[in-house]
């Protein structure tokens, strides 16, 4: 027993990394324009303003799906394309933009599965206070209004949020990402309120609303240590420090975000540290949190921590196997957090993203020859496999990523894509991997 037969293999990417066209046809700036332009934030002072110039590529993007066999593609929607201010304002030139988008997908039988949030806030929403705003679940809910309401004829998979550990997190307390502002614990528990109650929103109106059945979950990340053997106590210290959510550091948390949609409560790690900086839902706020998901996404790439011996643990260590960005090489990670998140949440599983950066270019036959991405994909997915073959329920993999794109402070210094792109003339080239990826698909992974 593999992958069902149902199985959805898939690759993602994300609006701010791959559309360009940052200005035109009446889009709006959000935080990324704003922040990564001026020069301070980003490697090499790049930014996100052409990118992969998706935005009048996109034909040639979705025919290239189509050649690897791609049977689903998940994108986000820029927020400030569809409404330029974040509130108000409907740009129906956006909108035609992801409609025609969704239609070529469509097609080419490759199922779209939006996100309706990764990291683009609007900078005009930004400027009166952003997710501390006690109105910015209305403001989100307002903008998912208008995705639903224009998609959900054709669209049936949505992903509320992707990544609030990094939103939050990587943005607003340590500064690395967007808008790179360093917040404290109260702040930050005000904003983690605001979005888990924007995600509770978005879920309810799409639940209620959408015009075809619909497909929910949510795509955080987050900590999953793996246990040092398969001894009982390994497995549960492993656990525990998987949802581990005390001290400074809970806007990282896997528990933080999730308990409290899944289980309806906050961490008790949590409320035991911050007592009454904890900002309470009320019970109609918590039916919202808790709106019934479908599935939960995951987005994993490597393992957390590790078992000391000596100055070093099993997984870092100088002269490790890690990718380009410097992220170990944990392969039995989509195991144990397909494991420790089904087993905590009672949710079907869907990798929402997953992949490497590595150190490809053009070779002289013309061709990517990225034998480390292939290498790293076939550990995973059979570290996956075998979550599989134990009876966990599991939905799909999609790819990070479809392309080589903006990957955030580091700029274009990292390539995750399965097909190259050479910035200056923006010409794509299916890597080795694609043509692997192609392979596993039309075996549904039983050639891993």
């Amino acid at each position: 027993m593999g992958f069902s037969k149902d199985f959805i293999w898939g690759a993602a990417t994300a609006s701010y990394q791959i559309e360009g066209a940052y200005n035109e046809d009446g889009k709006g700036l959000n935080i990324w324009d704003a922040f990564s332009s001026d020069g301070t934030h980003v490697k090499y002072k790049e930014n996100g303003n052409v990118a992969c110039d998706h935005y009048h590529r996109w034909k040639e993007d979705v025919a290239i799906m189509k050649e690897l066999g791609i049977k689903a593609y998940r994108f986000s929607v820029s927020w400030t394309r569809i409404l330029p201010d974040g509130i108000g304002r409907i740009n129906e030139k956006g909108i035609k933009f992801y409609s025609d988008l969704v239609d070529e997908l469509i097609a080419n039988n490759i199922t779209p599965m939006i996100t309706i949030y990764h990291w683009d806030y609007p900078l005009a929403l930004h400027d009166k206070g952003g997710w501390r705003n006690p109105e910015s679940s209305e403001w989100f809910l307002e903008y998912t209004k208008v995705v639903v309401d224009s998609l959900s004829d054709r669209v049936s998979y949505w992903i509320t949020l992707n990544e609030p550990q990094c939103d939050i997190g990587c943005g607003n307390k340590d500064g690395t990402h967007a808008p790179f502002e360093k917040h404290n614990a109260r702040d930050l528990l005000i904003m983690g309120r605001n979005v888990l109650l924007s995600h509770g929103k978005a879920a309810d109106y799409i639940r209620n609303n959408a015009k075809t059945k619909a497909t929910i979950g949510y795509a955080p990340t987050g900590p999953c240590v793996i246990p040092r053997d398969d001894s009982a106590e390994a497995i549960e210290k492993a656990r525990k420090k998987t949802f581990w959510c005390g001290g400074p550091a809970f806007p990282y948390s896997s528990s933080y975000w999730s308990d409290p949609i899944f289980l309806g409560k906050y961490p008790d790690e949590l409320t035991e540290e911050y007592g009454d900086l904890v900002p309470e839902f009320t019970p109609d706020e918590w039916k919202l949190v808790t709106t019934p998901l479908d599935f939960y996404g995951m987005n994993i790439y490597f393992a957390n921590e590790g078992e000391k011996e000596g100055e070093y643990s099993d997984i870092y260590f100088q002269g490790k196997m890690s990718t380009n960005i410097g992220w170990p090489l944990t392969p039995d990670v989509l195991y144990w957090s397909s494991k420790f998140m089904y087993e905590r949440y009672g949710k079907p599983i869907i990798i929402t993203e997953n992949g490497m950066a590595s150190h490809d270019w053009v070779c002289v036959d013309g061709k990517v020859h990225d034998s480390y991405r292939i290498d790293y994909l076939t550990r995973y997915l059979r570290a996956y496999k075998r979550a599989a073959e134990e009876g966990i329920p599991l939905l799909g993999y999609i790819q990070w990523s479809l392309m080589d794109n903006f990957e955030w402070s580091h700029g274009y210094t990292q390539r995750f894509g399965m097909v190259y792109v050479d910035y200056p003339t923006q010409k794509r080239t299916i890597k080795d991997s694609g043509y692997w990826y192609k392979n596993v698909i039309e075996s549904n992974g039983e050639n891993l």
